[in-house]
């Protein structure tokens, strides 16, 4: 069984703590892409949310630790045989906060990198 990937939902990338102005500053207005404020629940994190195209740029303000929480996120068809087949090779899923009309979860490859797995529902 493999896991059937449909598309490329999100990027996060992080950025020093109090830097979001900067971010916004950057993303907003020197690429002139549009902040996503109102989704109608709140942005998990902290988070700055832009639209890229189709997809979506999360950025956070992260401080210095061992793991980043930088990742990609993908769409699936199945979260649930994504966790199988994921589970079945030793591999632990960490479910993330609640976000409507999804359901997702992250996991971390041999090399430390996070990724993120989402259905919509």
């Amino acid at each position: 069984m493999n896991i059937e990937f449909k598309r490329l939902d999100h990027v996060m990338i992080c950025i020093p703590e109090g830097a979001e102005q900067d971010a916004r500053q950057f993303y907003g207005n020197v690429l002139g892409l549009e902040e996503l404020t109102d989704l109608g629940y709140p942005i998990p994190n902290r988070a700055i949310w832009f639209q890229i195209g189709d997809i979506q740029l999360h950025i956070r303000a992260e401080g210095i630790q061992q793991l980043s929480q930088r990742h990609p996120a993908f769409e699936v068809t199945s979260l649930a045989d994504a966790e199988y087949q994921l589970k079945s090779h030793g591999i632990a899923v960490k479910y993330l906060s609640k976000i409507p009309d999804r359901n997702r979860f992250s996991f971390r490859d041999p090399f430390g990198n996070r990724i993120e797995l989402i259905e919509m529902l």
